[in-house]
């Protein structure tokens, strides 16, 4: 079983649109779930991303989650929004930093370009070029891991 973990701030945004869009793909031996670093618990998804997710037909009942060792535990692949997520996790957590990578990473293999960018407070149109970018990464995601 793969276990996938985002990792964002707030766990409102990046990390539960990337965790919605990797849900809604309903992919065999794959289990997937997200958190913050200074997540509140219980918040809901911005309201940006909830419309955004709604009109793709993607379903979500997000509810906030605070990073814990729990979680960590829990992941077998644990996916940062920022590389200050990843520097975040490695101090706090270095047991993981084997199965910890920022999504972009992971999936471009690109260290000069590792951060998807964070739409928080921003217009609709900001939280849907993350949407398209966060879609193209998650594709992406599957490839390299094989499903």
């Amino acid at each position: 079983m793969i276990r996938v973990l985002f990792v964002c701030t707030g766990n409102t945004c990046r990390s539960p649109i990337a965790e919605a869009i990797l849900r809604a793909k309903k992919l065999s031996g794959i289990e997937v779930k997200s958190a913050g670093i200074y997540a509140s618990l219980g918040d809901p998804a911005s309201y940006h991303a909830k419309n955004i997710l709604s009109a793709q037909n993607i379903q979500q009942n997000h509810s906030s989650t605070l990073l814990t060792k729990a979680e960590i535990n829990w992941a077998t692949h644990i996916f940062t929004m920022t590389e200050g997520h990843k520097s975040i996790i490695a101090a706090s957590y270095p047991q993981s930093s084997a199965k910890t990578f920022t999504l972009k990473e992971f999936v471009l293999d690109d260290p000069n370009n590792s951060d998807v960018f964070d739409p928080y407070g921003g217009s609709r149109e900001m939280y849907e070029e993350t949407f398209v970018e966060l879609q193209a990464l998650i594709e992406g995601l599957i490839k390299k891991i094989g499903r």
